[in-house]
C-alpha cells in the first residue's frame, strides 16, 4: 500500500489537494476498505434503532454484512451476517425484530440473541459435533453518547482513545439524550473524502450555499480540531439568526446544558473515518458515510433533539431539516462535479487556500492510516 503515497513531487500534503487516483482508483478504494474501514472504529448507527430486545439493522462496512442487535439482557451486540454451516447470509430483511431467535434460511442453524448456536438440525448425527464451538462470529461493539460504533479489527485501537475521548467534547449537547427526529438516506456520486473534505471548509460556501450565507459568517469562527482524527470548530451566527433553520429562528429547546457564546455558535466536526456531526444551539445533524465503490457514496443523515420536546410536541424539526435538505443537495451536487473533474486526466493536484486547512488536515491523517496499515502488513 506504500505505492499509494507516492505522488507528484509537486505534491505536499497539507499544501496540495490529492491526486485524482485517491478518488477514482479502485485500488485505492480496496486499500482505504482494508486499512480504514475494515480496521478502525465506524459509526453505523444510534442505539435508538434497537431500542427492544431482538431489534436488529443490517449495515455495511468494507463490503461485509454486519447484523447489529439487543440482545435479551440489552446489550448491544454485532455479528458478521454469515452462518456457521455454509455461510448462508442470515438476515435479509435490513431492519425489525428477530423474536429472540437469528434462524438460517437455508438448513435452519439457530442461534439466541447472544450468537450462540441452539439448534442444528441432524447434527446431532455427527460423531463428537460441538454446538458449542460454532457460534456466530462476533464483532466488536460500542455505544457512546447514544452512537453505536463498530470495527472489524482483530486487535482495534481502545475505544476510549479512538472515539470516546473526542465525543466527550459534545457533552453540554447531551447527545444521549436525543432522538431521530427525521433520517433521509442520500446517495452521492462522488467519493468518500470528497464528502469529509467538502464539510470540512467553508471556502465554497458563498458561491455554494447563498441561503447558509445569509445566516452565518463562513469566516468568524475558530477550528479547534486541527490535526488527528476528530477536525472541526465552529461559526458564528449572524445577528438576527438564532439557528440554522428555514427562517433563522430555533425550532426547539436549547439542547442540554449549553449556554453563553455556544448558543450563537454552530460547530461542524468530522470523526475519522465516516462521521460528522453539527450541534446546533437547537439540535443536532449528523451524517453517517458509507462508501459503495470509489465514486459513489451513501449518506445516512440524522437530525436529532430531546426525546422529551419530540414527546411533548414542543420542537419543530422540519424547520430545519428544510434549511439542511436543501443546503445537503447543494453540496451534493457540487461534490458529483467535483468527482467528474478528477477523473480528467487534465486534473493535477492543486494549492488549497487558507480556509482548507482542516481538509489538509484531513488527508494528512488518511495518508498516515494507509501508511500505518502498510507497515503493519510489512511485519506480518
Amino acid at each position: 500500500m506504500r505505492a499509494f503515497l507516492k505522488t507528484t513531487e509537486t505534491f505536499a500534503p497539507g499544501a496540495l489537494s490529492l491526486p485524482g487516483r485517491y478518488y477514482t482508483g479502485q485500488d485505492v478504494f480496496a486499500a482505504e476498505r482494508e486499512a480504514i474501514f475494515a480496521s478502525h472504529w465506524t459509526c453505523v448507527g444510534r442505539a435508538e434503532e434497537i431500542e427492544n430486545p431482538g431489534d436488529f439493522f443490517l449495515t455495511r462496512i468494507a463490503d461485509e454484512s454486519v447484523i447489529v442487535l439487543r440482545d435479551d439482557d440489552g446489550h448491544a451486540r454485532a455479528f458478521y451476517n454469515v452462518c456457521r454451516h455454509r455461510g448462508t447470509t442470515i438476515c435479509v430483511n435490513d431492519s425489525g425484530n428477530l423474536s429472540g431467535r437469528l434462524r438460517c434460511p437455508y438448513h435452519g442453524w439457530t442461534y439466541d440473541l447472544k450468537g450462540r448456536l441452539m439448534a442444528a438440525p441432524l447434527m446431532d448425527e455427527v460423531p463428537e459435533f460441538d454446538a458449542s464451538a460454532y457460534p456466530l462470529h462476533s464483532i466488536p461493539v460500542e455505544v457512546c453518547e447514544g452512537f453505536i460504533f463498530i470495527t472489524l479489527a482483530g486487535q482495534p485501537q481502545p475505544f476510549a482513545e479512538a472515539v470516546e475521548t473526542h465525543l466527550a467534547n459534545f457533552r453540554p449537547w447531551a447527545l444521549s439524550e436525543l432522538r431521530a427526529a427525521r433520517r433521509i438516506e442520500y446517495d452521492v456520486a462522488a467519493n468518500w473524502k470528497i464528502i469529509i473534505e467538502n464539510y470540512s471548509e467553508c471556502y465554497h460556501c458563498p458561491l455554494v450555499h447563498p441561503e447558509f450565507t445569509r445566516k452565518v459568517h463562513p469566516r468568524s469562527g475558530r477550528n479547534d480540531g486541527v490535526e488527528g482524527p476528530l477536525l472541526g470548530g465552529f461559526m458564528n451566527l449572524k445577528a438576527g439568526a438564532l439557528s440554522l433553520t428555514r427562517t433563522g429562528a430555533r425550532c426547539g429547546p436549547a439542547l442540554g446544558t449549553v449556554a453563553g457564546e455556544d448558543l450563537r455558535r454552530v460547530y461542524f466536526y468530522a470523526l475519522f473515518p465516516n462521521m460528522t456531526i453539527s450541534l446546533h444551539p437547537d439540535y443536532v445533524m449528523t451524517f453517517t458515510l458509507r462508501p459503495i465503490d470509489a465514486g459513489r457514496t451513501t449518506v445516512h443523515t440524522e437530525w436529532l433533539f430531546p426525546k422529551s420536546a419530540l414527546a411533548q410536541n414542543s420542537c419543530l424539526p422540519d424547520e430545519a431539516v428544510q434549511f439542511w435538505d436543501g443546503t445537503n443537495r447543494e453540496d451534493w451536487t457540487i461534490c458529483a462535479l467535483l468527482q467528474q473533474g478528477v477523473r480528467s486526466r487534465s486534473y493535477r493536484p492543486s494549492p488549497l487556500s487558507s480556509t482548507e486547512s482542516l481538509p489538509a488536515a484531513f488527508d494528512r491523517h488518511l495518508l498516515r492510516a494507509l501508511e500505518a496499515a502498510d507497515g503493519l502488513s510489512a511485519s506480518t
